[in-house]
Parts: structure tokens; sequence; C-alpha cells
């Protein structure tokens, strides 16, 4: 899609939604993380070894990784946080939930719990594109980014979806909409009680924060999500970048995208968004074998 109509296209959607939401947090939360108000996380960290941060995607918690954490704690220490408004950290005020909002969270917890240390962050949909930024502003605590069908490289019928979703999120029950949105992206094979408890756990999350942390990911100034913006925010990346996803134009436009030798592009198929839900044993051996040939 052409970049120009996008444009045009996600203007007219965010005013006919009114994207109240959306416009209250562009600017103003970037100002707010660069202020250093950061939110109290909820965090384990058990295991020794190579330092390993899980994050989780959106309307989600680090209950996610549970198929991955045994595996993961059995030869690495791994943190495993939840993020702003999510899970058990705390829930911050309306127009607190930029990108920015979430890596100023995440680099305080390293520089201020693991000072002079560096890890491997893994992030899963929203929480791989938190990970990636947080690569791209400091380097010196991230030593490699694994991305579990991140949040970058979309492009085409994922953007009309994008912009659907900020649409359908400003007028409506998030509730309502965003398992609706999940519905669209579970394998066949998907297990329905996954389904049912993402739905629920949504259901569950304050609608403020549901609404404001999805738009800015895609859409507004400085996204990295999407398009031309994503692939010269991919590019610009020092760090190893494991990016795991289940698009086939996905994986090969974005493939040249990374410019560490390590860095690798695969193409996942036969499991849905969570992939490391639907094939837990397959990615705890890919993840594992990455890690320790870094």
């Amino acid at each position: 899609m052409d970049a120009g109509r996008h444009g045009v296209s996600r203007r007219r959607m965010l005013a006919l939604a009114g994207a109240a939401a959306v416009a209250v947090t562009q600017g103003r939360g970037e100002a707010r993380a660069a202020a250093g108000s950061t939110a109290k996380l909820f965090a384990t960290d058990t295991g020794t070894g190579r330092n390993v941060m899980l994050l989780h995607g959106w309307t989600c918690d680090s209950h996610d990784w549970s198929w991955q954490l045994p595996a993961l704690e059995s030869r690495y220490r791994v943190v495993a946080a939840d993020l702003r408004g999510h899970g058990r950290s705390e829930v911050m005020p309306p127009g607190a939930y930029t990108p920015a909002d979430y890596v100023a969270d995440i680099e305080a917890l390293i520089s201020t719990g693991y000072p002079g240390q560096r890890f491997v962050v893994v992030g899963h949909s929203m929480g791989g594109q938190i990970a990636a930024r947080l690569a791209a502003r400091r380097p010196d605590l991230v030593e490699a980014v694994v991305s579990v069908d991140g949040a970058l490289g979309f492009s085409g019928d994922a953007a009309r979806l994008f912009e659907k979703t900020v649409h359908d999120l400003t007028i409506g029950d998030p509730g309502a909409v965003v398992p609706a949105l999940f519905q669209l992206v579970y394998d066949p094979a998907t297990d329905p009680a996954y389904r049912r408890w993402h739905a629920r756990r949504a259901q569950g999350m304050p609608p403020h924060v549901v609404r404001e942390s999805f738009g800015p990911l895609f859409f507004g100034a400085g996204q990295v999500g999407l398009d031309e913006a994503s692939a010269t925010f991919c590019r610009s990346l020092t760090v190893p970048v494991y990016h795991l996803c289940r698009d086939p134009a996905q994986a090969g436009r974005m493939r040249p995208w990374f410019q560490h030798p390590k860095s690798k592009v695969e193409l996942w198929s036969g499991a849905g968004h969570w992939i490391m839900q639907d094939r837990s044993h397959d990615v705890n051996a890919a993840l594992t074998a990455w890690i320790d040939a870094l």
C-alpha cells in the first residue's frame, strides 16, 4: 500500500473515531516518560546464568511465558515482568501508555535493579517492539532482542486491520473489540482454552490501558510498526535480532533489515500469534539454541 495513501487513511480513520485516547498518548506520554515517571512493575527473577528478560504483549501479562519459564530458568537468569497497566504492575493514569512510557519502565528496571548488566530481551507482540525500542535507545542494556511475532514490519492488510482496531477501540467496548481481533490471529489448531484465557484477561483490564496502548505502536509520530518507518528503525538496530513471524511476505520483507551478522528472521507455520504457546517445545529449542550461540 502506498505510504501517502496510508497517511490519509489513518488521519481519516482517527478523525472518524474521535481518537481521544490515541491523541492523549502522543507527545504528552513521551514527555512524561522523559521526565522519569516510571511505573512500579511486578517481576519474577529466577535461575542463574546469562540474563534474559521476558516481555509480554498487549492486554497480556508475564503468565504468557509459563511454557518457556521452566526451560529458560534451568539455564539462564530469567526476569519476567508485567508491563505497566498489565498483570500485577502499577496502573498509571490516562495519557501514560506510549511505547516510550513502556520503554522507560524497562530501562529503569534494568538500570536500577541490575546496574552494569545487559539482557537478552525476549518480547511477544507489543513486547517485541518495546524490546527493540529499548535496544535502539540503550544498547548498553541489551545484548540481543528476540521478537516473537513482534509489532514490527507490518504493511498492507495488517495496517488496514490496525486502523479499524483503533477506530473500534475508541468508540466501542475494549472487552469486545480485543477478543474479536484475537480471533483473526489464531491458528485453527490453537487450543480453545488459550483463546478463552486471552479474552477474559483483556476483559478484566482497565479500558484506558487497552485503548491507549495500541494505536501508538502503529500510528502517529514516532511509530515503528508499519511500512518504511519500521524498515528504517529495524535497519538502525546494532544488536542481534531474532524475529519469529507467521506471514511469509513479512518474513521476506524483513530479512534484509537487520545489520548484525547473528540476526535472523524466521517464518513459523502451524501457530497463531502466540507462537510460544501453540508450539512451545519448538520455540524453547529455537530460543535456547540462538541465545547460546550469541
